[in-house]
This record gives structure tokens, C-alpha cells and sequence, in this order.
């Protein structure tokens, strides 16, 4: 690993740009507000950014910044769980003076100049968590909540295939280092506003199952409108639904007007989907990630090849 040669960056750079993948979720944010705060608790003289479009459903982990006067030039730019260019929200890593990707999902393109992947850790969380135990970084109990959120979320509290025997080993040090109150935590990842259960209601009424074994729904705009939630709220909600006895891969399709795709997230019990994801827009791990086609026609053929998927499976 090149936890020393990263924080030797860190040290490096007075200007930090810290970025993360469109269409965030707990582990983007999580990942990079977090880097950033523990950042400033050992470099307070630093200047250091977290950047990219808000999430308000998210905004209890942290604020993001506007970026003023900042010259890329002389900057350091550090990407959290985004493979590939093209979903790095904000910022183009070719203007930057050098650039460190910290990321957990499978090798898709090289665009940093020192890149710490693994897709075995459960989450880019993980990995700053591991960045500041292995360079004696000092941390407190606000740079481990934001951590500690990525990570969970990104589990969905342990659940999943990567959670391994390293990850419990680094949330009990976490927890040791800063005597987090982690059960404080859960509050607000997982309640939700009334209007998102009725929804779920909705997903659980209408969903369409087919006899190979794939889950969807195509919710339009209009659907959303009438329920009050926006295109992201399916996705938020699709690990609900991910253990239907009769479902081997699930995947919740939103019309998302405002960027004119259609937000997919996609779940697996076994078939490997993120080769089909990457055909439409999307990628991510083998078993969850999200595609972005263009329309509803792209939507259906991408459905076919999940079906054909389950079919062989």
C-alpha cells in the first residue's frame, strides 16, 4: 500500500482539492469530508476543499465548499471512490499539479499519479481509515463519525460480501482511537420522511418480476412528482428490496429530467451485472452499482441482458 507516499503529498501541497463521484451517496461523502477534516486537525494552516453538487438528503454528514480564486496549478487533487474520469464530479484531474486517487471499486482507467485501489475493502471510507492509522494521523471523534458513516452505509452494516475480517479490525480502532458513540449514528442514515414509505409502497405494488428471476421498476417523472421524492429516493431505498426470495437481481429505473437519463440502481444475489451497467453509462462493484442510460428504449434493452444474465445464471 502507498499510505506514506500519499501523506507525504499531504504534506506537500497547501491547496487541497478533494473530489468524489457523481450522484453521491454516504461513502463518497463520507470518504471525502472526512479526509478533509482529518486533514485540518493535522495541517490547520492548510487550505483544503471538498467540492462537488450537493446532496441534501446526505447534508447531516457535512458541508461541501465553492471553490474561489483556487489555481489548480499548484494544487493537489485527491479523488475518493471514483474509478474513472468521466464520474468525478467538479473538477478535471488534468489541471491539477498532481493527483492521488483513493478508490474501492474495480480497476477501470489510471488517472492519478498515485493510485490506491482495492477492491476488496468495503468502502473508500475504509481505505482513509486505514491512510490515517498506518500514518499515525491524529483523528477525533467528528473525522470517525464521517468515516464511520461511509462505511456502514456502504456495508449496509456489515452485510455485504466485502465486509472482511480487516474492516471489523479497523472500525474497533476507530472506535478504541476516539471512543466514537457509533449508535448515535444511525439515526440519521436510516430514518426517513413519510412520503418515502409511502413510496416504498409503491416500489413493493408495482414491482415487476420476471420468471428468470430479474426485479425492475420504470418509475417516470410523473411518479415521482406524485409522491413527492426525487429520481435518487429508488436507489436510496433499493437494499430494502434486495432480498425477495424470488429476485436474483434487482434494479429501480428513475426518470431524471433535470440531467435527461434515466438514474439506474442495480442489486445482485450472484449473476456479475457491472459489465452490462458499463454498456449504458454506469459501472461499479459486481454485485451493486448504477448505470445512467439516455432513455427508456436504452432502459429496456439493459433489462433484457439483466434478464439474460438471470436466465444463465
Amino acid at each position: 500500500m502507498c499510505f506514506k507516499k500519499i501523506y507525504k503529498q499531504i504534506k506537500k501541497y497547501d491547496t487541497i482539492i478533494i473530489a468524489r463521484h457523481i450522484g453521491p451517496d454516504p461513502d463518497a461523502l463520507g470518504s471525502s469530508i472526512g479526509l478533509k477534516e482529518a486533514i485540518l486537525y493535522n495541517f490547520p494552516n492548510k487550505k483544503v476543499y471538498v467540492i462537488g453538487t450537493s446532496a441534501s438528503r446526505f447534508r447531516y454528514i457535512g458541508n461541501l465548499d465553492r471553490l474561489e480564486d483556487v489555481d489548480y496549478s499548484n494544487s493537489l487533487l485527491i479523488v475518493t471512490d471514483t474509478p474513472d474520469v468521466k464520474r468525478i464530479d467538479g473538477v478535471n484531474p488534468s489541471n491539477f499539479d498532481y493527483v492521488i486517487k483513493i478508490d474501492h471499486h474495480p480497476f477501470i482507467e489510471k488517472y492519478g499519479d498515485i493510485e490506491l485501489i482495492d477492491d476488496k475493502a468495503s468502502s473508500a471510507s475504509q481505505l482513509i481509515i486505514e491512510l490515517i492509522k498506518n500514518t499515525n494521523m491524529k483523528i477525533n471523534e467528528s473525522i470517525a463519525a464521517k468515516l464511520y458513516i461511509g462505511l456502514i452505509a456502504d456495508t449496509n452494516r456489515f452485510l455485504y460480501s466485502y465486509t472482511s475480517t480487516k474492516t471489523f479490525e479497523l472500525v474497533a480502532w476507530l472506535i478504541k482511537k476516539t471512543n466514537l458513540n457509533f449508535t448515535s449514528l444511525y439515526g440519521n442514515l436510516y430514518n426517513r420522511p413519510l412520503r418515502e414509505i409511502k413510496f416504498s409502497g409503491y416500489l413493493a405494488s408495482n414491482l415487476i418480476v420476471t420468471e428468470n428471476g430479474l426485479g425492475y421498476l420504470k418509475i417516470t417523472d410523473d411518479i415521482l412528482k406524485e409522491y413527492n421524492v426525487d429520481c435518487s429516493t429508488a436507489g436510496n431505498l433499493i437494499e430494502n428490496f434486495n432480498n425477495i426470495q424470488e429476485v436474483k437481481v434487482i434494479a429501480f429505473c428513475s426518470e431524471d429530467k433535470g440531467n435527461d437519463y434515466i438514474k439506474c440502481s442495480i442489486r445482485s444475489k450472484g449473476p456479475i451485472i457491472n459489465e452490462v451497467t458499463s454498456h449504458y453509462n454506469g459501472g461499479g462493484h459486481i454485485y451493486a452499482c448504477g448505470a445512467r442510460p439516455k432513455t427508456f428504449n436504452e432502459v429496456d434493452k439493459m433489462l433484457e441482458e439483466l434478464d439474460l444474465l438471470c436466465k444463465n445464471y
